[in-house]
């Protein structure tokens, strides 16, 4: 009840590859949860997701071997006290800069004094409603924090987020990091791609996860090569429209118009 098994292959530096989910449905949740991913991550960013639907998403995949990892809409307190109440383990916080705020993310995980978490184990599904002993007292050692690394800011202050003490990995949003270098639309440019390979390795150095979502196979190969540790390979949301597409354009004796695979999901 008390590990975190996606922590534990991090710290043991095997690599797990993951799946986004985007649809919002914990029905679609559990459908993916057996086709063999290390992890699942859950939108609460850019999807349709609030604490409820996230709960629902957390409790389809319960019973699958796969880790679940839930991406609040930004890192405040609150939220992340609710995600930890319900059950998550894991978490990605997008948009971190500084290690000022990935120190302040942190806190917002631990139980005082090493950090501001409200105490309400008796209301969590997390402590089972106080049915998990010295759950108060172990918690902390279950969450895995995965901080993400978004813009140019970030990139320059990379090394000293990657050292803050409790932050687990450091994902990076090719997406959002080519908008902030002035490559909108271009996440597999020359220069992001670099700054990207740059950032794994720089991340690694300092003891610590680097993550990645990559939807072309050889980017993703190449970002594991590099060392990343958790890799997401694809997007629910993706998957469906590409497959829904060529299904019907093969009886409208249409050509296939394939989606990128340059994109990096987003």
């Amino acid at each position: 009840m008390m590990n975190n098994p996606f922590k534990q292959s991090l710290a043991q530096k095997s690599p797990q590859i993951g799946l986004w989910l985007g649809l919002a449905s914990a029905y679609s949740a559990e459908l993916l949860a057996g086709t063999g991913f290390d992890w699942l991550l859950i939108d609460g960013e850019h999807a349709p997701n609030d604490v409820r639907s996230i709960l629902a998403q957390l409790q389809a995949v319960a019973a699958y071997p796969v880790q679940p990892i839930v991406r609040p809409v930004l890192g405040q307190p609150a939220v992340i006290k609710q995600l930890l109440d319900i059950g998550a383990h894991t978490l990605l916080v997008p948009m971190v800069d500084t290690p000022e705020q990935a120190a302040d993310i942190v806190a917002a995980t631990r139980y005082p004094p090493q950090g501001i978490r409200g105490v309400g184990a008796a209301l969590a599904r997390a402590s089972r409603w106080n049915q998990t002993p010295n759950y108060l007292h172990e918690a902390c050692e279950a969450v895995c924090l995965l901080v993400q690394a978004e813009t140019t800011l970030a990139m320059r202050n990379l090394d000293a987020i990657a050292h803050v003490d409790g932050v687990d990995g450091v994902f990076f949003g090719p997406s959002d990091l080519a908008a902030s270098m002035g490559f909108l639309g271009q996440p597999n440019h020359p220069q992001v791609h670099a700054a990207l390979l740059s950032g794994i390795e720089r991340v690694g150095r300092a003891g610590k996860a680097a993550g990645i979502l990559a939807t072309d196979p050889t980017a993703a190969q190449q970002y594991l090569d590099a060392g990343a540790l958790f890799v997401a390979v694809g997007v629910d949301t993706s998957l469906l429209v590409r497959s829904a597409t060529q299904l019907a354009q093969a009886f409208r004796h249409e050509s296939a118009t394939e989606p990128s695979a340059k994109t990096s999901g987003y």
